[in-house]
């Protein structure tokens, strides 16, 4: 009997115990040569995230707000310390193991939407599940249900040249919910779209995510969207500086 890889054995339980960390990091590092000058952007951070709740990573562009994401999806590897998604530690995966769990478990959403222009609104939501063996036809169904969910469900054949920045927005969110991940990473996901727009994508992606009762990271730079969270991490000089509801660290 073949022996299973890594990712096979680690699985995120969806009934996970909510009063265990859901995501651990333990002094996690990252730097950055820069010609012949290395850079520390993230600095022995550690901290815990709980199962279902939203946490918002303030910080100016730079701060390092992507950086963490990255490491927390496992784009990116830490200089030094460790990952751990419901005690999966990614830092003990190969990178295409890294890629399968990241693919199985965690959704990601851009600032600038990272829609293909040559697919059409259900293309591009579904894609990703198909090149991952999922059958048209499941993944289809799906689509076309979160497209109803997020108000789109007319324009599933249209491209996204068509469609409006919110509307890409809407569209990037149901791709990145399709498979159902207990963890979404949102890096700016309003940062493209005035103000009242952005109030509209985000209120769908809360009332996306804390229906189903994900967890969900975003990173900002607008203190408006903290009001929000349940918690609120500062990016400051490479750590996290937890806040109170007064904006002043605790």
């Amino acid at each position: 009997m073949a022996r299973s890889s890594p990712l096979q054995r680690a699985s995120v339980d969806k009934g996970s115990d909510h009063t265990q960390p859901f995501i651990q990091l333990d002094r996690l590092s990252k730097s950055f040569q820069e010609g012949m000058v290395e850079r520390q952007v993230l600095r022995e951070i550690s901290a815990t995230f709980t199962a279902g709740e939203f946490v918002v990573l303030l910080g100016q562009s730079g701060s390092g707000k992507s950086t963490l994401l990255n490491l927390i999806s496992g784009i990116e590897q830490p200089t030094t310390g460790q990952v751990s998604i419901n005690t999966v530690g990614l830092s003990a995966l190969n990178e295409r193991d890294r890629t399968l769990f990241r693919r199985d478990h965690i959704g990601f959403i851009f600032q600038f939407f990272n829609l293909i222009p040559t697919l059409t609104v259900l293309e591009n939501i579904t894609l990703p599940q198909e090149l991952a063996g999922v059958s048209q036809i499941e993944v289809s169904k799906k689509a076309i249900a979160l497209l109803k969910r997020v108000g789109l469900e007319d324009r599933e054949d249209t491209f996204p040249d068509k469609l409006s920045g919110g509307q890409q927005q809407r569209v990037a969110i149901a791709r990145a919910l399709v498979h159902d991940p207990m963890l979404v990473l949102a890096d700016e996901p309003t940062g493209n779209l005035d103000k009242e727009t952005g109030k509209v994508v985000l209120d769908l992606l809360l009332e996306l995510t804390r229906s189903a009762q994900k967890t969900l990271i975003m990173a900002t730079h607008n203190p408006d969207i903290a009001r929000c969270a349940d918690r609120v991490l500062r990016m400051q000089d490479g750590q996290l500086v937890e806040e109170t509801r007064s904006g002043q660290p605790s």
